[in-house]
């Protein structure tokens, strides 16, 4: 197995087909619902909050709303108020199982719900599928987080509609070091070894440090790709602003972190400060001009061509091209 991560890999241009790149489609379906992009802003508490999710789903981007210190219930009835798409996150704990009762007793339901924990391939996460499943049988079951092939195949067959790939590479996690686990530094093998196997959707989720990163994930088998630290840093991201040395930064930390927990117990997050980037519509604008670039490098129109291109693996024992399989 070939051992690689975002930065060793570039992928290699194909004769392009389009007069524009603006001519390029870099629209996704995913579940019951297709998206502008195939990224999702992190259901992290520095990068999302009702507001901002209501611009995503306004126009017509995917969203996962965070889980933490929210009345998720509330929330959920007022984005049904509003005509939107209600896409929770969901844990594995007894108020997680009375929220999805909830939901479905007042017939508020939701469009998609996210099983998020550190540890995704667990006997809770079954249970909790299972749950929703019978509560709320319309629901886009997403289930994470993995990273092997016995991760993916698990939660699909417990009845996950996509399944959630990354165990801490994200700029903000820690887990790696904490208990010597994860993906970090080959999360782009990772998603390419889970891919094999899945006969569903996958969400990358975690170690994307450029835009281009974005397209290496779809390249490798990814249908949707959550972004933490690229979404963090806005003008409007939730968090503190703190100014140093006359620059203004936004505060973003794991949700693993004693910051976001409140308590230093079983930490695998940790704090830091981004760079405040502007408005995040820009870089959304950006993310999709960037991507319709890459779709034409790809000598396609669409986004599905991605997944057709060469590979190069840039150093080390593997460097050399290598072919689509």
């Amino acid at each position: 197995m070939e051992i690689f991560d975002y930065d060793n890999i570039l992928l290699l241009p194909r004769k392009c087909r389009v007069e524009s790149r603006s001519a390029c489609d870099t629209s996704v379906q995913f579940g019951p619902h297709r998206f502008k992009l195939p990224v999702v802003p992190a259901n992290m508490k520095t990068v999302v909050d009702e507001s901002i999710t209501e611009m995503l789903a306004r126009n017509g981007h995917f969203y996962v709303m965070h889980r933490f210190d929210l009345d998720s219930l509330a929330y959920a009835r007022s984005m049904r108020a509003k005509g939107l798409l209600v896409s929770l996150s969901v844990g594995v704990k007894p108020a997680d199982y009375a929220l999805v009762d909830q939901l479905a007793a007042e017939s508020v339901g939701a469009d998609y719900l996210t099983i998020d924990i550190a540890h995704g391939h667990a006997e809770s996460v079954q249970r909790m599928i299972g749950h929703i499943k019978q509560k709320l049988p319309g629901a886009f079951v997403i289930a994470g987080n993995v990273g092997t092939p016995e991760g993916v195949i698990d939660l699909e067959n417990w009845g996950a509609d996509a399944t959630k790939v990354g165990v801490g590479p994200g700029k903000v996690c820690i887990t790696r070091l904490k208990t010597g686990f994860g993906t970090g530094g080959w999360q782009l093998s990772a998603l390419k070894w889970c891919a094999r196997v899945a006969t569903k959707p996958i969400v990358a989720d975690g170690g994307i440090r450029h835009h281009g990163d974005i397209a290496k994930s779809v390249r490798f088998g990814a249908a949707m790709v959550m972004v933490g630290s690229l979404f963090a840093g806005h003008e409007e991201s939730p968090g503190t602003t703190v100014e140093v040395d006359g620059k203004r930064f936004k505060e973003y930390y794991g949700s693993a972190s004693d910051f976001n927990k409140g308590e230093y117990r079983h930490v695998e997050g940790k704090r830091i400060l981004e760079p405040i980037k502007g408005r995040l519509a820009d870089t959304l604008r950006e993310m999709q001009e960037d991507l319709q670039s890459s779709i034409s490098y790809a000598g396609g129109t669409q986004l599905a061509d991605l997944k057709k291109v060469n590979y190069v693996v840039l150093g080390g024992e593997n460097a050399g091209e290598h072919l689509f399989m």
